[in-house]
């Protein structure tokens, strides 16, 4: 039985963000599904050595402990993806074009 896609977010949102935010890096999600969760890493995780010990060690098996067959890809760089989300909390998910504009005084798209 594959793992409902919500469940991956809330771990993602509820366990791993804080974690990360612990040493100033950030968690942004850019999809998830039956098949696969696709991360970013940026904040202080953009250029950092440890990037890929936090990936092999804390998030991917976090992951496989929810369904052991998804696929996680995890990008690490300033640069987010395009469609990549900010998980904040439960209620609050913040897209990065909303914070680009944000941090513009752009209006954001309704």
């Amino acid at each position: 039985m594959r793992a409902d896609p919500q469940r991956l977010i809330d771990l993602c949102r509820d366990v791993l963000r804080p974690l990360i935010e612990a040493d100033n890096g950030k968690l942004f999600l850019v999809s998830a599904d039956d098949n696969e969760l696709v991360l970013h890493l940026g904040g202080t995780c953009s250029g950092c050595p440890g990037a890929p010990l936090t990936i092999r060690t804390l998030i991917e098996p976090a992951v496989r402990q929810i369904d052991p067959h998804v696929r996680v890809v995890v990008t690490v760089g300033a640069k987010c993806p395009a469609n990549a989300v900010f998980l904040e909390s439960k209620d609050k998910l913040t897209s990065v074009s909303d914070q680009t504009a944000e941090k513009t005084n752009l209006p954001t798209n309704p």
